[in-house]
């Protein structure tokens, strides 16, 4: 087995617990879930569209560090709290992910870390 290599960039908030903010090992990054956390301020953004663009600038982020982006993603789980907010969430997300679409679930949670309202998570791959 490859070398496992933990990922950490300041340009997204630290891990709110004992992990990574991403893994990668054999060309493949795992990206833990992402949170509306402004990095600079280590709170959450005001509102649903804010936290969801500040998390998926989050996990841009950490791809970023890994040497991977968001056209290298091949899987996206996203958790929310009010499954009723998924169109302002595929209006959102369509922004990212425009002309590459990955493989993704959209799942409805009883709740997220910190009080969070969306929350994201992916698989990509690294050159």
């Amino acid at each position: 087995m490859s070398d496992i290599q933990l990922i950490h960039t300041e340009k997204a908030p630290a891990a709110v617990g004992p992990y990574s903010q991403a893994t990668a090992v054999n060309g493949t990054l795992y990206v833990s879930g992402q949170l509306g956390i402004i990095p600079s301020e280590g709170k959450l953004a005001e509102g649903f569209k804010a936290q969801t663009r500040q998390a998926l600038e989050n996990l841009k982020a950490i791809l970023e560090e890994a040497g991977s982006s968001l056209d290298k993603v091949m899987a996206v789980d996203v958790f929310l709290m009010d499954m009723g907010r998924f169109a302002d969430l595929n209006a959102i997300y369509a922004e990212y992910f425009s002309g590459h679409k990955p493989a993704r679930a959209a799942v409805q949670v009883a709740g997220l870390p910190l009080g969070g309202l969306v929350e994201f998570k992916c698989v990509a791959v690294i050159d």
